[in-house]
């Protein structure tokens, strides 16, 4: 097993599910405490349209998904808030449109799409040097993020009157919250596929929460739920040739069939 260390590919992808699995924790965190998994959702595939549209128009189609994952966060929140449309409403539209979109330019571009099932279903193996220092840029400015403002990030979130009142910027919080989640499910993206990802981002969460109901507990023990996980999918997928990314959202749902029932059988 460790022979393959001594792989370059193989220590990239190592490096990338490290880092990725502790920013999709702390995002997670956030998204299921706040019950955003469905936006999440929606976001992940409308980021299909921007995968399309990258590639007929023969640019990065991660920088296009990028700004389709923003574009569309921030337009179900402008519909909820703006146009009084119900949030489950502007998500299934947002969803919809996004998958239309993209299946509509895929036909479109000529000749066949190699890397598109990397997107959909993920491959974790084929991460890049420039894609482990996007990695490594964003998380680094998500844990700052969350380490100088967790305060006001948990006060906007879950008491947002308390925060105008006292004169927290709420609306600029949710924004950046908005994009931070918009840009982790992207990223997220290269290393599960669209299929997959919400299962990255919410597993960890839901199995840390079985133990634990404080912020700050749920994201270290989701981190390292999430950490162990993936390097563990990462390395028997290696060993007996089968999908990484399968493999390690198989690990966590075992992890948390085997989390209820022990709370059930410890509660009893």
């Amino acid at each position: 097993m460790l022979d393959l260390l001594q792989y370059p590919f193989f220590q990239l992808a190592l490096l990338g599910v490290t880092i990725i699995s502790i920013a999709a924790a702390i995002i997670g965190t956030y998204i299921i405490t706040r019950r955003m998994v469905a936006i999440a959702g929606g976001v992940t595939h409308a980021c299909f349209g921007g995968l399309g549209l990258g590639y007929f128009l023969g640019v990065n189609p991660i920088a296009m998904a990028a700004l389709f994952a923003v574009g569309s966060s921030l337009t179900v929140q402008w519909m909820s808030n703006r146009m009084r449309v119900r949030q489950d409403s502007a998500i299934a539209v947002i969803w919809a449109v996004g998958m239309a979109i993209g299946v509509l330019f895929v036909f479109l571009t000529p000749g066949y799409v190699p890397e598109l099932n990397s997107f959909l279903f993920g491959n974790i193996l084929t991460v890049t040097t420039g894609d482990i220092i996007i990695f490594t840029t964003y998380t680094i400015a998500l844990i700052s993020l969350f380490v100088f403002k967790f305060r006001t990030i948990v006060t906007c979130a879950f008491d947002r009157d308390f925060a105008r009142v006292t004169g927290l910027p709420v609306n600029t919080i949710e924004l950046i919250m908005t994009v931070m989640i918009a840009l982790c499910i992207v990223l997220t993206i290269r290393l599960v596929g669209i299929m997959l990802l919400m299962s990255m981002m919410s597993l960890p969460m839901i199995i840390a929460e079985t133990f634990s109901h404080n912020l700050k507990t749920m994201m270290i023990t989701s981190a390292i739920i999430s950490l162990v996980s993936s390097i563990a999918g990462l390395f028997i997928g290696a060993i007996i040739d089968v999908p990484c990314s399968a493999l390690i959202v198989i690990i966590l749902a075992t992890t948390f069939i085997l989390s209820r029932l022990t709370h059930l059988i410890l509660s009893k």
